[in-house]
């Protein structure tokens, strides 16, 4: 025999409020992991001896410190040469 539920509770449904949703969008957006590559000293010699002037001023000009030594360098030495 089957006896009707008199009792019974419904569960409300949730609903997430943008600020609720917030937080979680926040956490699933991590950056992946970030690969780096490394050239060899001797690569980066020959690298830097085969640039051309203009190269090494504009790197020099966005702050690269090796471009820097190397154009007081030849700074100096044009200067020994008048």
């Amino acid at each position: 025999m089957i006896t009707p539920v008199s009792s019974a509770t419904h569960a409300q449904p949730t609903v997430q409020t943008k600020a609720t949703l917030q937080p979680q969008a926040q956490a699933k957006a991590q950056p992946g992991p970030t690969d780096t590559v490394t050239i060899s000293a001797a690569k980066q010699i020959v690298q830097e001896g085969t640039e051309s002037s203009s190269q090494t001023a504009r790197e020099a000009a966005s702050g690269d410190n090796q471009a820097k030594r190397l154009l007081a360098r030849e700074a100096a030495q044009h200067q020994s040469v008048k």
